[in-house]
């Protein structure tokens, strides 16, 4: 009884996508239908992700206790992002290797079914910066489009009020409030969870389904090998990392609802809310929880690394472009982990990737569209992957900020 009740919520959200899924699969296409109430539950998730964003990076900088810690948490974030990001790109790489998804696969049928293409719009780097760090309105900021500007404003505050000292308490006090209110009213929404991610995941599945059986399924069914590899076990293994055996016991006890919730909505701005709720609960400082899973949800996406890797080797292999040569190794890993940094954090974000890949290897734009599909159909692998990875990589941060020991203290 003790363990149906720990469990209740997640054996709920579980039957609900099952559920959705089988009606998907049933009844096609009908189950748009039900997709209002799937928008109706994400729309709420949505409206919450600006507030809860701004104020819990504002307050987890504001109340850090001095500029050292929130220096080693940064730096320790960057390097933990780009190592797992990296190790992920080697990962698709060598699975491309062993099996490439287009052999055996009529390229006529792939043409064919080529969606219509959207116009390219050309940037130079410094304009891509620009684009991406900042906006030119402060009313820009509060938009789910803008959350890493929003994160840039957020951690600026933070700073500036921990660096007023005594006169900028009232400021953390208002931060501190606002968090606490905002997570109460995720709490609230979560009770919605089980119908609306169901109808949502019901209308995904009956839309998917003609598409995934399209000549994709073989680049479908690599990345869902390479990510069930990369879930249980490169996550693991992080999790190992980061407390022994019992970062172990505390990443998976803690992770079911994050990833059902990833599945669900294949948004990892959705999963913002969630994802602080169970990296908490895993024992990861607030300060560090509020800093790695919004900024995470934005430049940090393993699966959307190892996606990228398989759109480069698709439109490869589409042209007969030479992929053994060490410069063109490096360039294609290092592209998929560009791709994986631009990604959108809204369902199926990744137009500036794909944009980006046939920019950098010089494909016409129109391809776009090749590779629109590859995107579409591995969107919820991939946020799985892009959305649990920041949980476990706060555990790493925890462990490298707070010391070998971190988590035998949190439930000593």
């Amino acid at each position: 009884m003790k363990i149906l009740k720990n469990y209740a919520f997640s054996l709920f959200l579980i039957a609900g996508i099952i559920i959705g899924g089988a009606a998907g699969l049933i009844f096609g296409d009908k189950t748009s239908v039900v997709r209002p109430i799937g928008e109706l539950f994400l729309n709420l998730m949505f409206v919450v992700i600006v507030p809860l964003v701004f104020l819990s990076v504002s307050s987890a900088i504001a109340n850090m206790k001095g500029m050292k810690r929130l220096g080693k948490i940064m730096g320790t974030i960057f390097a933990i992002f780009f190592t797992t990001a990296l190790i992920a790109a080697v990962i698709a790489f060598i699975g491309t290797k062993i099996y490439n998804p287009l052999q055996g696969v009529d390229m006529s049928q792939i043409i064919k079914n080529l969606p219509t293409a959207p116009e390219a719009t050309s940037s130079t780097i410094g304009e891509t910066i620009v684009k991406t760090f900042t906006v030119p309105d402060f009313l820009d900021l509060f938009s789910k489009s803008n959350l890493l500007p929003l994160i840039v404003f957020s951690i600026l505050l933070g700073l500036a009020t921990s660096m007023t000292g005594e006169k900028g308490k009232p400021v953390a006090d208002f931060l501190n409030a606002g968090t606490e209110v905002i997570l109460k009213m995720v709490k609230v929404i979560m009770y919605a969870a089980p119908i609306g991610l169901g109808c949502y995941f019901a209308d995904t599945v009956g839309k998917l389904g003609p598409q995934i059986i399209n000549g994709y399924l073989n680049s479908f069914l690599l990345y869902l090998v390479l990510a069930v590899i990369y879930y249980f076990g490169a996550f693991t293994l992080y999790a190992f990392i980061s407390g022994g055996l019992l970062g172990v016991k505390v990443y998976w006890k803690n992770v079911i609802t994050p990833s059902i919730t990833a599945i669900a909505t294949s948004s990892s701005a959705a999963c913002i809310p969630v994802n602080l709720q169970a990296t908490k609960k895993m024992g990861v400082p607030d300060d560090i929880a509020e800093t790695v899973i919004p900024l995470g949800a934005n430049t940090h996406k393993d699966g959307s690394v190892m996606g990228g890797i398989i759109k480069i080797i698709f439109l490869f292999t589409l042209f007969g472009k030479d992929m053994t040569s060490p410069m063109n190794i490096l360039a294609i890993i290092g592209v998929a982990f560009l791709v994986g940094a631009v990604m959108g954090a809204i369902p199926s974000g990744g137009m500036t990737g794909e944009l980006m890949i046939c920019a950098v290897f010089g494909f016409n734009p129109e391809l776009v569209g090749t590779i629109m599909i590859i995107s579409t159909i591995i969107d919820i692998p991939a946020t799985l992957l892009n959305s649990t990875g920041n949980t476990v990589c706060a555990m790493l941060v925890s462990r490298f900020v707070e010391g070998k020991n971190w988590l035998s203290k949190q439930f000593a």
